[in-house]
């Protein structure tokens, strides 16, 4: 189990930190900027989660490997975006941030109630589904706040819905399932509902 939490943690790091870089890319941020926003995006729902869940210091700064990836990954970006193999692209981009953000929100929502789960058995269900949806969104919310846009959560294709979805299935699921399972179920409800929203268009209502 550690190891697959370690694994899913690592793609989730890396996925949200792509989709950091190449918003500071969009933003002509310079390598420092697509570096922060990177890390931020990465590490920035973990850190809020544990905070919550009264583990201080975050688990962040105890184990240094998640920051270090999502730097290294940001960096990287940086690169192939400078010396020209990653041409910009407008629609490109948008896939690939709303795909790497897609994963990262799969996957960090159910990893942040499994670190709820392990942290106290006091917690009921409600805090669990909460603590897991900061810890999806909370990473995106601080690269657009940091990159100047209005929160992604708050505009486009029931993001934040479609966390919340997936964290109800994971905690109700937890028991019948298993711990695995559950994180897995919740995690593709996310990523097909976040694909299902912007192929159809779904967005929640606005005034116009």
């Amino acid at each position: 189990m550690d190891a697959f939490i370690f694994i899913i943690e690592i793609i989730g790091t890396i996925a949200f930190s792509v989709s950091g870089a190449m918003t500071g890319i969009e933003k002509k941020m310079d390598i420092f900027g697509i570096a922060i926003l990177g890390l931020t995006t990465a590490v920035g729902g973990g850190i809020l989660r544990d905070i919550l869940t009264g583990c201080i210091p975050p688990q962040t700064f105890r184990n240094p490997i998640y920051a270090m990836i999502a730097v290294i990954t940001a960096v990287i970006i940086f690169l192939f975006a400078y010396t020209g193999k990653l041409v910009y692209n407008t629609k490109i981009f948008e896939f690939l941030v709303f795909l790497m953000d897609s994963l990262g929100l799969g996957i960090f929502t159910v990893v942040g109630i499994n670190t709820a789960f392990h942290t106290s058995n006091e917690f009921g269900h409600f805090l669990l589904i909460f603590v897991g949806v900061i810890t999806g969104v909370g990473g995106g919310v601080l690269r657009d706040m940091l990159a100047g846009n209005t929160p992604y959560i708050f505009v486009k294709h029931v993001y934040a819905c479609a966390s919340l979805a997936g964290a109800v299935v994971c905690v109700y699921a937890w028991d019948s399932l298993g711990a695995t399972r559950a994180m897995l179920t919740g995690a593709v409800i996310i990523v097909l509902i976040r694909f299902l929203s912007a192929y159809f268009k779904w967005n929640l209502p606005r005034i116009r």
